[in-house]
């Protein structure tokens, strides 16, 4: 049986549970891209993840990403900030 994780929402919201595989690569994958770009919109990390992990990854990549980026959030480990055309993130 695969193992699942419960994720969290910044404002509160259910959660979803999904595969806990599925999560730490993208979890990985995203702190990866923040540590080395110190910053990174929204639009710009989804275009890169689809990219990176098309032939890699099993479902779809931008549903996981954003609710991994929220649950990421959540936990206080990524902070969201405004920009011009949507929003950016970068480690707290």
């Amino acid at each position: 049986m695969e193992e699942r994780i419960t994720t969290l929402h910044p404002q509160g919201k259910q959660g979803v549970n999904i595969s806990h595989k599925k999560y730490n690569q993208l979890r990985d994958y995203i702190l990866d891209m923040v540590s080395c770009h110190g910053s990174v919109s929204y639009k710009e990390l989804d275009a890169m993840a689809r990219k990176d992990l098309k032939n890699a990854f099993d479902g779809s990549i931008s549903w996981y990403l954003v609710t991994v980026k929220l649950d990421l959030e959540a936990r206080g480990i990524l902070e969201r900030f405004p920009q011009k055309s949507g929003h950016a993130i970068k480690l707290t």
